[in-house]
């Protein structure tokens, strides 16, 4: 599976990445408010942007109007790093996107395993390595065995590791003693996947998170990511656990419901998603707009 790697030095995906919400405007991508949202995370202290990730709601987007909100996003914000999201289970057709993807100015590319297949370990390094080879930028594997139907096992990401275009991985899988192992291994920059996993992850070594509620309290995840670092985790401890009720109550509904509830009451877009996507209820909207309140208290 190693090949000769002849591409430039692969980035550090260390720190904060935010997969950024999708904003619509009757049933369009509403793209001044991309451009917007990208403006106002941009200066917190993140290390770069997810675009078109699930909580991008790509699914609902087509090939079109995910390259369209990448141009956005590299306008606003040209100089912060960009990672996209990419999804599929037809394998010629996945590497051709991969192949297209490969011409724009990107960080890296973040890959599940296909959904539905449910392919055995074997396949899943054939699928991962084929993807790899066909890559112009460094892969981050999305481990998330509830949206995609597959479990990678340990030994199948730590033979993944072994490429040099696999780079990372964005770790959803639920498994702690997985999460170490690959932190001790080293080769892959693990990041928390899992936004009330992020402390865990970083605790334990890990490099970084992907976080869609960092959409909300930035400078404060930012803050725990670098106390952490510097091994300070008493004060990352008390940034850290008035967070825990944000977090909680923005997966109560399906994400990016109850994100997009709050980022619209702060007029930064509409509350709109695609079907089958649904907003969040009026209960929960209120509750996350008091612990916003809360939280943005001196």
């Amino acid at each position: 599976m190693r090949v000769q790697d002849t591409h430039s030095p692969s980035p550090d995906f260390s720190g904060l990445w935010i997969p950024l919400v999708t904003p619509f405007r009757d049933g369009a991508v509403d793209h001044p408010a991309v451009a917007r949202l990208v403006e106002r995370l941009s200066p917190a202290g993140i290390t770069g942007f997810v675009v078109c990730g699930s909580t991008g709601e790509a699914a609902a987007l087509d090939g079109d109007e995910q390259l369209a909100v990448l141009a956005t996003v590299a306008r606003a914000a040209p100089s912060v790093p960009r990672i996209m999201g990419i999804s599929g289970y037809h394998l010629g057709k996945t590497l051709e996107w991969v192949r297209r993807l490969g011409e724009l100015e990107l960080t890296g590319l973040l890959v599940p395993a296909p959904s539905y297949i449910r392919p055995s370990q074997a396949g899943l390094v054939d699928w991962f390595s084929a993807l790899a080879e066909a890559s112009a930028v460094p892969l981050l594997i999305y481990d998330i065995p509830y949206r995609t139907g597959s479990s990678m096992a340990r030994e199948t990401l730590l033979a993944l590791a072994g490429h040099p275009r696999i780079r990372g991985i964005k770790d959803c899988g639920g498994d702690m003693t997985k999460t170490r192992a690959l932190i001790a291994d080293g080769r892959l920059q693990v990041l928390a996947g899992e936004d009330a996993q992020m402390f865990s992850t970083l605790a334990e070594g890990g490099a970084g998170a992907i976080a869609a509620s960092a959409h909300l309290q930035t400078e404060r995840f930012v803050s725990v990511l670098r106390l952490l670092r510097e091994g300070r985790l008493a004060d990352a401890r008390a940034q850290w656990q008035p967070l825990l009720p944000l977090i909680e109550a923005l997966f109560e509904d399906a994400n990016p419901g109850p994100l997009k509830a709050v980022l619209a009451s702060e007029g930064l877009m509409r509350e709109e998603l695609r079907a089958p996507m649904t907003r969040a209820s009026d209960d929960l909207r209120e509750r996350l707009l008091r612990i916003q309140v809360g939280l943005n208290r001196p």
